[in-house]
């Protein structure tokens, strides 16, 4: 290798020494200055060092730096939080001018843009963390962690609808509700079964490609058959004669029976993304890649690359978010009922919904985060008021994922590992405030119709809601489409379900910060159990179990550094550059997609 000298002499055309050439090219540009700007420049200079001295003095050295921090730590959240305020105050000030539908979309049209950013990171997002953060772990530590996340899951989830079940039969808001204007369709109802049965088929795609727009449905086609009954009189009337009022014409009539409805099960299609078979398939593939070892390395570390890429998507668009969030809730507070004919029909049920959720979301689930760590779950939580806001404006646990990924790296400090397994599995069956809502929603519409449930059909309740909630898609209002599966378990009618329609879009916006939230207090519960085992594991891998990438140059070695780390999963970029006797570390964009 040749020795490069570390300065150099640069000697331009001319023959002048660099120094020379670049003051006798300042002193070509001062000259060609004018002179109003040269003769103006010192009294701008010296009012605007004015005003930093008068700044300085005024203002403590203390609170400038406060502010600094503040808004380098919280700058974003503040905007975040007054553009929730703001669109609420400008769609209510919009209403009193009735604007058009085509008007209306059109000044939704930020809103949506930010809806289509979020959406367009999910797929590329959850098939990345999955595989490679499974693709990392020890058999065992995955077994392990995935046990404990489920099981964690499935009794939070159960405990949430417990507690819409004791609040909505303590307050009772069914008592003196009316369906005025409800009229029942009489359309096809699936049945729980084919519901069940689409959940699991929805868990094994048969298309992947197909899985990411589309999921399996199952679609009731009427099939009419007449009735093969022979034609006989079915009534008798007495028509009186004119001409003879004493007499009459007997008048038979026949009445043909209504065909009978049969409803056929045919396989359909419904629109959104099929996520719940797009997890399963990415936590296969990063199970089988870890065991795969150096074989699967270099799909693990495209994955890798892939993750970081999202992860630095989602960082350059966090600044569009408040200017976004502004018109989404605007656009919805336009498009609502009046607000004092929905408060009149169905405050009561809000305020049983709201008070289920803050019961859940603040008192339980940091109690459960409490007795598990032994950690302060309100500090732990005030690090995800970002992802927060952000499921507020979206009402989308999906769209949702990669701010609550942001979150958890960067301000929680939860292990890389198991964040990119437990967010995007919890994110799909993790659904405590939607289990909730539909507990209290079916049993409120029993309530309006007086309907009386007795203990047997609680429990059924409490099961189906649980069930349902794993297959709500973390879409807008998608509890109200696994709803019909609850009302009927327990016979009561689904087309009740336009009863609540109404106030659904306001209760979905605060049952999703529940999921988010359940979401990242499970990723810190698990951080906290499983961290003897990702332990464990970096010790072995840093022994024996993985090779080491060694940079050297003639006879002696620079730096040896474990595969775990490096510059990609390190989430470090830079390259060594030997010049001389000296090794210097400079940035690069380059990616180790191999490793050697």
């Amino acid at each position: 290798m040749e020795q490069a000298e570390p300065k150099q002499t640069f000697i331009s055309q001319t023959g002048v020494p660099p120094m020379l050439f670049g003051l006798s090219m300042n002193e070509n540009r001062s000259s060609s200055r004018p002179a109003s700007s040269q003769c103006h420049s010192p009294p701008v200079r010296s009012m605007m060092e004015y005003f930093k001295n008068l700044i300085k003095k005024s203002i403590s050295p203390k609170f400038r730096k406060w502010v600094t921090d503040y808004c380098k730590r919280n700058g974003l959240l503040t905007l975040s939080v007054l553009a929730v305020m703001s669109g609420c105050a400008v769609g209510f000030t919009l209403r009193s001018l009735n604007l058009s539908t085509q008007a209306k979309i059109y000044f939704s049209f930020p809103g949506e843009l930010l809806m289509r950013m979020l959406k367009m990171l999910i797929l590329p997002l959850i098939t990345s963390s999955l595989m490679s953060g499974l693709s990392a772990m020890d058999t065992k530590a995955s077994g392990r962690l995935g046990l404990l996340t489920i099981t964690y899951y499935l009794w939070t989830t159960f405990i949430a609808v417990i507690v819409g079940i004791i609040l909505v039969l303590i307050i009772h808001p069914g008592t003196g509700t009316e369906k005025e204007g409800h009229k029942a369709s009489g359309g096809p109802v699936m049945t729980s079964a084919d519901a069940l049965l689409d959940l699991i088929r929805n868990m094994i795609p048969s298309n992947l490609i197909e899985a990411t727009f589309q999921q399996y449905k199952t679609d009731l086609v009427p099939n009419f058959k007449n009735s093969a009954k022979s034609s006989q009189a079915n009534f008798v009337y007495i028509m009186p004669d004119y001409e003879n009022p004493k007499m009459g014409h007997p008048v038979f009539l026949e009445l043909t029976p209504p065909p009978e409805i049969l409803y056929k099960i045919v396989p359909g299609k419904s629109n959104g993304m099929n996520v719940l078979g797009i997890v399963i398939f990415s936590a296969t593939m990063g199970l089988l890649l870890g065991r795969m070892g150096s074989r699967g390395s270099p799909l693990v570390n495209v994955c890798l690359c892939i993750n970081e890429c999202v992860m630095k998507i989602i960082n350059a668009a966090m600044w569009y978010f408040p200017f976004g969030i502004v018109f989404l809730v605007a656009g919805k507070i336009l498009d609502m009922h009046d607000p004092a004919v929905l408060a009149e029909k169905l405050g009561m049920y809000f305020i049983t919904v709201l008070a289920g959720l803050f019961v859940h979301g603040v008192i339980l689930l940091p109690l459960f985060f409490f007795l598990f760590t032994k950690k302060n779950p309100f500090s732990y939580i005030r690090g995800l008021l970002q992802a927060l806001v952000i499921a507020l404006a979206t009402s989308s646990s999906s769209a949702t994922l990669p701010i609550t990924m942001k979150c958890l790296l960067e301000n929680c400090h939860v292990d890389r590992k198991i964040a990119r397994f437990v967010l995007p599995v919890g994110a799909t069956i993790n659904m405590d405030g939607t289990a909730l809502y539909e507990a209290v929603a079916a049993i409120f519409i029993a309530q309006v119709n007086e309907y009386e449930l007795d203990f047997g059909q609680l429990v059924t309740i409490s099961i189906t809601a649980t069930a349902a909630s794993i297959g709500a898609a973390g879409i807008p209002q998608a509890g109200l489409v696994t709803m019909v599966i609850v009302l009927t378990s327990v016979g009561l009618p689904p087309d009740d379900i336009s009863l609540i329609v109404a106030i659904d879009w306001i209760l979905d916006r605060f049952r999703t910060m529940i999921n988010v939230l359940g979401d990242a207090l499970a990723a810190g519960i698990m951080a906290h159990l499983c961290k003897k085992d990702f332990q464990k594991d970096i010790q072995s891998s840093n022994n024996s179990e993985r090779r080491d990438t060694v940079i050297s140059f003639g006879n002696q070695s620079v730096q040896s550094f474990p595969t775990s780390e490096v510059p990609l999963l390190a989430n470090r970029d830079y390259i060594l550059e030997v010049v001389g006797d000296q090794v210097i570390e400079r940035p690069t964009a380059c990616y180790n997609l191999c490793q050697v």
